[in-house]
């Protein structure tokens, strides 16, 4: 169990707990809503459980790719190239979850995300150290489907490393499903701060910075964890992680391709531990003025679902992977 996050509260595990804050968020236009201005957020890290952390580290090392960002209480760390902390904790757990979806920025921004969650009636944790690099402070928050985020302004900052083409460079994305889209996308936009992007017919896009999307929303009868994204230097590094990984055995379930949102390349794999893991280069960078695209924008010709249309979905793997990891829900 995730260290920071060991109390849980019958409360919150509620449905109508969580839900409570949505009647103050739908009155609002999503379109209407403003955000606050992102100077320095980012999506820093993911904070996974699972039943063998070992084994969970040695994949993300030695055949992801990632790099040993240390270990404490516990807790494995593991990184990528660019100046951030770490990409990917991994704790010991009874079984898989999901502790927090992890952003940094600066304490005014933080504070500020605070105070609005407060105002629409968020379950919040308290402000707090964190023992863990980058020795951040901040807080969690829990979504209105229980998607746990934690805002942390870090005291010390990681440098950037040199660019190789068969690590990751950082965690770009994560995608969550969402039983309610919509209301999932409001409160990233009107209490997180981010700025939506683009909406598919079954996926919302929100950013908090430059890069397309640090968040997407994709419609499902859960709301569990999609996958997670890690960003490679380019395409050739993609590829080469594509053979990287077929040399260990695992193939793709879907790509290589490029998709319509984001206009990135992809290639995604299932994990030896369950999560929906995927490698990506060449994700768009937009900014204030970038037009929000519709459901009418993205859509394609039959049997295609990206701009390359090369390579066939496996469904049944998808399916098993994203409902894997639910998140473990906020202490009261």
């Amino acid at each position: 169990m995730y260290p920071d996050l060991a109390v849980y509260s019958a409360r919150m595990r509620s449905p109508l707990r969580r839900l409570s804050i949505l009647p103050k968020l739908r009155s609002i236009p999503i379109d209407k809503l403003t955000p606050v201005r992102a100077e320095n957020m980012r999506l820093r890290s993911i904070e996974l459980e699972v039943p063998d952390r070992e084994s969970a580290v040695r994949f993300l090392r030695d055949t992801w790719g990632l790099l040993d960002a240390g270990e404490r209480n516990g807790t494995s760390y593991l990184r990528g190239t660019e100046d951030l902390s770490y990409a990917v904790s991994v704790v010991q757990g009874a079984s898989t979850a999901v502790a927090a979806v992890t952003f940094c920025g600066s304490k005014p921004e933080v504070l500020k995300i605070r105070k609005r969650a407060a105002a629409a009636g968020a379950p919040l944790g308290p402000m707090r150290d964190f023992d863990e690099p980058g020795r951040g402070s901040g807080f969690l928050v829990e979504g209105p489907e229980g998607h746990v985020f934690r805002f942390l302004t870090e005291r010390k900052r990681a440098k950037k490393l040199r660019a190789d083409r068969d690590r990751p460079l950082q965690v770009t994305h994560v995608v969550l499903n969402a039983r309610d889209r919509e209301a999932c996308t409001r409160f990233a936009v009107d209490v997180l701060g981010f700025r939506l992007s683009d909406r598919t017919g079954f996926m919302s896009f929100v950013r908090c910075d430059r890069v397309h999307h640090a968040v997407a929303y994709a419609q499902a009868n859960n709301s569990f964890l999609n996958h997670v994204a890690f960003e490679m230097t380019d395409i050739d590094a993609v590829m080469r992680g594509i053979g990287r990984l077929k040399d260990a055995g695992i193939e793709t379930f879907w790509g290589p391709g490029r998709h319509g949102p984001g206009n990135n390349v992809f290639a995604y794999f299932v994990a030896p531990f369950g999560a929906a893991v995927e490698y990506t280069a060449e994700v768009q960078r937009v900014g204030p003025s970038y037009k929000v695209g519709s459901p009418e924008d993205w859509k394609w010709p039959p049997n295609r679902n990206d701009h390359w249309g090369v390579s066939p979905r496996n469904t049944a793997a998808i399916a098993k992977a994203e409902r894997e990891f639910r998140f473990r829900p906020l202490a009261a």
